[in-house]
């Protein structure tokens, strides 16, 4: 199936905060490529630069997050006043989408906004460093429509200084891995998070290593470590997604 083929013209919106360009344009055109959308239909709105527009969510098809060198269980005295900002307008838009079950999927910081916003507890306790790790559907993630057609374990890149580490009740959980117990769920039937990246291939998060090495993902004498890391085993399942949010809620 191609872009042409989907149903509808409503276009889905990414909303991003990276502030380097590099990063920002490379997450974008990695969006592009594994949603297989256009750029007609990929709106990416820069939060970073820009308070968020007015979305009327009658308008868009769904809603795509990427990752951020934010993160929610940071102090309020430690968070820059964009930062603030990104989160109050993140979570007065996550009141709509979560009450009117709107397709959403936030990758990486999707995990920290909405699990903030379902008051589940979020933490250092499950940190993972920038790496490949093997990532396991549970059962509900097994029978899950944007889990279709992904092997039970696959493997997936990950780089995070805080995670989920309790559920609250309304969530479903969908898959975990070995280090970090919540690496993906699900709330009502199309509002959805992951920890891992399904947005990443290989050069993607090496730009994104030497993006953010002063970042305190890892010390400078482990910049090679890490790269190695990264490349310690193919990551091709997690993109399969995107393209299966797409197909499941372009209209």
């Amino acid at each position: 199936m191609t872009w042409t083929d989907l149903p509808g013209d409503r276009p889905f919106v990414l909303l991003a905060t990276r502030a380097e360009d590099l990063p920002a344009d490379e997450e974008y055109a990695l969006f592009l490529r594994y949603t297989g959308l256009p750029p007609e239909r990929l709106r990416r709105i820069r939060l970073e630069r820009e308070p968020m527009p007015a979305l009327d969510l009658d308008d868009v098809a769904g809603i795509m997050v990427g990752g951020s060198p934010f993160n929610a269980s940071d102090p309020l005295e430690k968070k820059s006043s964009v930062q603030r900002r990104v989160e109050a307008e993140m979570a007065a838009l996550l009141d709509e989408v979560v009450a009117r079950d709107v397709p959403f999927l936030g990758a990486c910081y999707g995990v920290g906004t909405l699990g903030t916003h379902l008051d589940a507890t979020i933490d250092g306790s499950f940190a993972e460093p920038i790496s490949v790790v093997e990532v396991t559907l549970t059962d509900d993630g097994r029978t899950d429509p944007l889990a279709e057609g992904l092997p039970e374990t696959f493997s997936a890149f990950v780089g995070h200084k805080e995670a989920i580490t309790t559920l609250p009740g309304a969530a479903v959980l969908l898959a975990s891995s070995p280090t970090c117990p919540v690496q993906m769920f699900r709330v009502g039937r199309n509002v959805y998070a992951t920890q891992f990246h399904p947005e990443l291939d290989v050069d993607g998060i090496v730009t994104r290593i030497h993006a953010y090495a002063d970042y305190g993902y890892f010390a400078a004498e482990e910049l090679q470590t890490t790269l190695a890391a990264v490349r310690r085993a193919p990551v091709t399942v997690p993109s399969r997604m995107l393209r299966t949010f797409v197909e499941r809620y372009a209209r």
